[in-house]
């Protein structure tokens, strides 16, 4: 038993063992470690924090009455996407994520993986498959960061100092890139159509220099746009001397071109779709691909899994490629740093297109594609609203203008939620120059009967 009270879940916390630890660093007391945090920082009060939970029962209960006050979609019919989506999660993906060997692990030493590289190495061939490119990285933390890395890698690969975005990509994505490539590289905004929602090629033209690293596009876009233009503007970035690197829903390669197809010497975008939950806005995780080249696969700083034959006639390993260029083993000499993978989602991942297969990826494609094309020409229907609102065709997703209503996004939405419905994402900030337009989002989940209910609850809202 503690010689005096302790905190139930923090060993040490216990005085004795607290004392020892003091004396093995040779301190007299805690403050002693304290010694170099300037007085004028330090808080010298009592935090006002509320009392302590002291079982576990009573912490549980505690998080579960917190987590109530949330209305998840599992409670309403949610319409919302904009980066993280509902799709449906088989329970094999379940199943497997969940192992205690894969869901504990952290891309350890290979003594350490319990078959994790075999399955990782699974997912990248699957994917790869599906990108039609050779080469896939593990995942890193979302579809951002695999972009901002996809044109860090361009800018290293052309020794050129400006990359080209779209002005419609999400503010969250923009940020990430801004935030990870502005300190090396000069962002430039190119703006889009606000009819069709596709990249402004006047514009496009115009910009791109004898200094530009990459164009930048994704297919679909963060609107849901389909970009029509994809191979005017990589001849234009290659005309250049520039790359073309492309973001893209993986899901929507059952019913689109790979973008390898159309020009694309880098392709990034996000694992979510795949099997994964949303997880309060997480459960996030992006891809890296492109062509098995020597020049490409010398910038990568992220981890890629390869294959090879052991000592055993027959037999094969599976480990990680090229260590050298990485910051793992160059530190500060490393092209690009990495860090924590999400290595148990490249899994999952690998499970739902196992699992899925060619057909099945192709078949969900265009069931998305049916169902969202049904929900617009409904909505389109009510007076006062226009969808879609863009008339470049688009996956999934779609803007719908409420600006003929004469109510406000927030307006609607808030009807909406009154109704058990979480409407679209309200762009009116985001996007000024859409108005009051929300993104709509449509997936295998929703049925007939859902968008019905949609429309007749924004009928009753509108009117």
């Amino acid at each position: 038993m503690p010689d005096s009270p302790a905190h139930p879940y923090i060993p040490n916390s216990v005085p004795r063992v607290r004392a020892q630890m003091l004396a093995e660093v040779g301190a007299r007391d805690v403050e002693e470690l304290y010694a170099a945090i300037p007085e004028r920082l330090r808080f010298r009060g009592a935090l006002d924090l509320p009392a302590p939970l002291r079982s576990e029962y009573t912490l549980r209960r505690h998080l579960e009455e917190v987590l109530a006050r949330n209305t998840s979609c599992a409670e309403a019919l949610s319409f919302l996407g904009g980066g993280c989506w509902q799709h449906y999660v088989p329970a094999v993906c379940d199943e497997v994520g969940n192992r205690a060997e894969l869901v504990t692990a952290y891309y350890g030493e290979l003594y350490t993986d319990h078959g994790q590289r075999q399955a990782l190495f699974e997912f990248a061939s699957m994917l790869g498959e599906l990108l039609e490119l050779d080469a896939v990285s593990m995942p890193q933390y979302d579809w951002g960061a695999a972009a901002a890395t996809a044109i860090s890698m361009a800018s290293r690969l052309t020794g050129r100092g400006v990359a080209l975005v779209p002005g419609s990509l999400s503010p969250e994505r923009r940020s990430i890139i801004h935030g990870y490539c502005g300190p090396r590289l000069e962002l430039v905004t190119i703006g889009f159509d606000p009819e069709s929602g596709l990249l402004d090629l006047d514009a496009l033209a115009r910009a791109l220099t004898g200094e530009t690293a990459c164009v930048y596009v994704e297919s679909p876009g963060y609107l849901g746009t389909i970009e029509t233009q994809a191979p005017e503007i990589a001849r234009l970035a290659h005309e250049a001397g520039a790359l073309f690197v492309v973001g893209t829903d993986p899901l929507s390669l059952g019913v689109l071109e790979a973008p390898p197809r159309y020009g694309a010497d880098l392709v990034c975008g996000e694992l979510q779709p795949l099997g994964i939950h949303m997880h309060y806005g997480g459960g996030l995780a992006g891809f890296l691909a492109s062509a098995d080249e020597d020049r490409l696969i010398a910038e990568y700083p992220t981890f890629l899994v390869g294959i090879a034959p052991t000592a055993v006639e027959g037999e094969y390993g599976f480990g990680d490629l090229g260590w050298e260029r990485m910051s793992y083993d160059q530190r500060g000499e490393s092209v690009e740093y990495t860090g924590t993978v999400q290595q148990l989602w490249a899994i999952v991942a690998g499970v739902y297109l196992a699992l899925l297969g060619p057909r099945g990826i192709a078949e969900l494609g265009q069931g998305i594609m049916q169902r969202s094309q049904y929900a617009a020409k409904r909505l389109g229907e009510l007076p006062g609203v226009t969808a879609p609102a863009l008339s470049a065709p688009f996956f999934k997703e779609f803007v719908v203008d409420f600006g003929g209503t004469g109510k406000t996004v927030r307006e609607i939405n808030a009807g909406l939620g009154k109704r058990g419905i979480f409407g679209g994402k309200d762009l009116s900030g985001e996007l000024p120059e859409l108005g009051q337009s929300a993104l709509y989002c449509v997936t295998e989940i929703h049925t007939k009967d859902d968008v019905d209910r949609l429309t007749e609850s924004l009928r009753e809202v509108i009117a």
